[in-house]
């Protein structure tokens, strides 16, 4: 993870405002309705609203597909209609409904022709026709049910013809909608101004009748109804709840609802229309079909409800659609205020402060983590923000979504352009300087620190590696340099990636020779045995190389190991102008002077007893000797690595076993007895060959009384 500064916190600030401002600006105000229709899509997928239709307080009847294909519907004009409407309503009213609204306008009557008919026009012919139409809106009208639907218009208006509007008196209502800038409907006019005065909408007027109150609506746009505060984000607008995506209200056919008044079945119409309020509406594939918030999730055009006389069509079953028939927005807008269930959305204000803190921690997050960190926190924070918002949305309050989700990712993208422009300089440069000589645990410390390369160290307790190839200068001397070049790239290449691949850092390459530390820079509390095994490991490469690769096939290549725990200073160590970042203590020392003493004892690899007590029983060890290395007057219990702790060979077993038998004796001054233990494997075992001619000459010459087991070694 990235440390961040002051600077860099400035910058996700100051992107997360210009983020938030550009995505809450007014030219990208449709985000506000695509968030809405995104909470209605996700809230009818993952929580769904399987309301029982029989409960809702709205109905509508639909003049549909099955009307115009019934007689004595089908093939007549719907200007003829007018007197079986007449007894529909008649027989809806009688059943007890409390509220019937138009969303159909029949702005001129047959009445009114002038087409020709014999020798005068029709509509002298057809004189009263309208009569008993007539008389049942006037009826109805009078009895405070009925509410005819007009569309206000400066260009078009749409009124009912002069006959209905004097039978209904003031009883008309607008049906005029609430469309965004993207064509979709999702809010509904409150009231307009008509004449000065204020009037409600068709929507609010019929919820007020069926609740027998009066609506309030304020010059400000601000309505009460029953005591319900409207909420209101765009001012003398509700936002639309489609919490049923439309199958939680009932729809009859108007064909069958005539069919039943020839029937006589008046307990048909009580058990369905008593307490409801009624809509009477279009419902066909190709016209007054709407978009709506449901657009995303696919609405319904109501639910078919219980039949009194025709049998249901096989087109009757419901069809999800992008589109619904605008009698079911009205039919939304009156359920929503009767259950107080409009949509509460957030102002500009807080919608603004949302955005800003969303950017604010993507745009924080982008600068601590790297991009493609950074576009996961993006997606995870986006997806509990989302199922935080859809729970809200269940009740009714829509918080912004596209907004902050959009506004984030810009901040996100801004972000990265900000570190790589300005912020990432300085590690870009450290990477690309120091890749080919330091660690990359180094780079990644220096750059988290935020600080550029600087003389310094701190002590470490690390473990020392260090390796030698035997022999080698002989060997190079019978090699071209491309040969030689090939040889050490090979060789080189495969010890290192064994150290880095343990853990280590290699601190230099000095001819043959490996130097490397492992518990710095990365830290290792296991840095011991760390070391241990990449020993055992390159010892095991340099075999399998000897044996398979052309490079090294007929050279048998040797190497001797030493190996050293202490502590030590680690850091950038060197002049102000060109430093390194190695290692400087005794125990590096000891560690060289433990490689160069294997060829005493002709062993692969050696290693102090500080480094096998820090190992704990991971190991099978031969302890060898105690020596006295050049330049350090104490003795160092030295010892060899066999294996993993019970991987060791059966003739590893045997040989340690009997070699430390004759180490027994050799220091108890029983020479006699340790050159006979020694002679056991001295055969095939370097190590004790030694230790048997020592303890011969011993055994000839006794040294003195304060002799002491120490091997002296008087060299490198």
């Amino acid at each position: 993870m990235r440390r961040i500064g002051r600077r860099d916190i400035v910058a996700a600030m100051l992107i997360a405002l210009l983020a938030g401002a550009v995505f809450t600006s007014p030219p990208l105000q449709v985000l506000q309705g695509l968030s809405l229709d995104i909470l209605t899509a996700l809230r009818g997928k993952l929580v769904g609203d399987r309301r029982d239709p029989a409960t809702s307080p709205v109905v509508v009847v639909a003049i549909d597909g099955e009307t115009y294909d019934t007689p004595p519907f089908k093939g007549s004009p719907t200007l003829t209609w007018t007197r079986e409407i007449g007894r529909v309503l008649t027989g809806i009213t009688d059943g007890g409904a409390k509220a019937i609204g138009f969303d159909v306008i029949f702005p001129s009557s047959i009445e009114q022709s002038e087409i020709p008919f014999g020798d005068a026009p029709l509509g002298s012919r057809m004189r009263g026709f309208d009569r008993d139409y007539l008389i049942a809106l006037r009826q109805i009208s009078d009895s405070g049910k009925l509410v005819l639907g007009e569309i206000l218009s400066n260009d078009h208006p749409d009124r009912p013809y002069r006959a209905q509007q004097l039978a209904v008196r003031t009883n008309i209502r607008a049906l005029n909608v609430h469309t965004d800038a993207d064509d979709v409907i999702r809010r509904m006019p409150l009231g307009f101004s008509i004449d000065g005065k204020p009037v409600p909408a068709m929507a609010v007027e019929l919820a007020a009748r069926a609740l027998d109150a009066t609506p309030e609506i304020a010059p400000s746009g601000a309505a009460k109804l029953s005591g319900y505060a409207i909420p209101s984000a765009v001012p003398n607008t509700l936002t639309l709840n489609f919490r049923g995506l439309g199958r939680d209200v009932p729809t009859f056919s108007f064909a069958d609802l005539r069919a039943c008044v020839e029937k006589g079945d008046r307990d048909f119409f009580r058990r369905t229309f008593a307490g409801k309020v009624v809509l009477l509406g279009s419902v066909l594939n190709f016209e007054d079909r709407k978009l709506t918030s449901m657009r995303l999730a696919g609405g319904y055009d109501g639910t078919p409800a219980a039949r009194c006389v025709l049998p249901a069509p096989a087109s009757a079953a419901p069809k999800v659609r992008s589109d619904i028939a605008g009698v079911f927005v009205h039919a939304t807008a009156v359920r929503n205020l009767i259950e107080r269930d409009v949509v509460t959305e957030l102002g500009f204000p807080m919608r603004a402060i949302f955005t800003i803190v969303f950017a604010a921690i993507i745009a924080v997050a982008g600068c601590m983590l790297a991009p493609g960190g950074a576009l996961i926190a993006w997606f995870a924070l986006t997806a509990a923000y989302t199922a935080m918002a859809v729970g809200a949305f269940v009740q009714a309050l829509a918080l912004p979504l596209t907004e902050p989700a959009l506004a984030s990712l810009a901040a996100l993208a801004m972000m990265i352009g900000y570190r790589f422009v300005l912020a990432d300089r300085d590690e870009r440069f450290l990477r690309r300087s120091f890749a080919f000589y330091l660690a990359p645990e180094v780079i990644d410390t220096m750059v988290a620190s935020g600080k550029m390369p600087a003389l310094g160290g701190e002590m470490r307790n690390v473990t020392m590696f260090f390796s030698d190839l035997s022999g080698f200068s002989s060997i190079a001397e019978t090699m071209t340099p491309g040969e030689l070049v090939t040889l050490m790239n090979e060789y080189l290449s495969a010890m290192t990636d064994i150290i880095e691949g343990h853990g280590g850092y290699v601190d230099k390459y000095i001819g043959d020779s490996i130097v490397a530390m492992f518990g710095a820079p990365a830290d290792d509390p296991a840095h011991a045995r760390s070391a241990v095994r990449a020993a055992l490991k390159c010892h095991e490469k340099l075999a399998e190389l000897n044996a398979n690769n052309p490079a090294f096939v007929g050279h048998g290549l040797s190497h001797r190991i030493g190996l050293n725990s202490g502590e030590a200073v680690v850091g950038n160590i060197g002049s102000r102008r060109r430093f390194n970042y190695t290692v400087m203590s005794d125990t590096v020392n000891v560690a060289s002077r433990l490689e160069g003493a294997n060829k005493y004892y002709g062993t692969a690899i050696m290693a102090s007893a500080a480094t096998v007590a820090q190992t704990g029983d991971s190991f099978a060890w031969r302890e060898l000797d105690a020596i006295r290395v050049l330049g350090r007057g104490e003795a160092i219990k030295v010892f060899e690595p066999l294996a993993e702790k019970g991987a060791e060979k059966a003739e590893q077993k045997t040989v340690a076993a009997t070699y430390a038998e004759g180490l027994a004796c050799w220091r108890a001054r029983e020479f006699a007895k340790a050159v006979d233990a020694f002679e056991g494997a001295a055969m095939n075992d370097p190590a004790s060959s030694l230790f048997a001619r020592r303890a011969k000459a011993y055994s000839i010459d006794p040294p003195p009384p304060d002799w002491t087991p120490v091997n002296t070694l008087e060299g490198k």
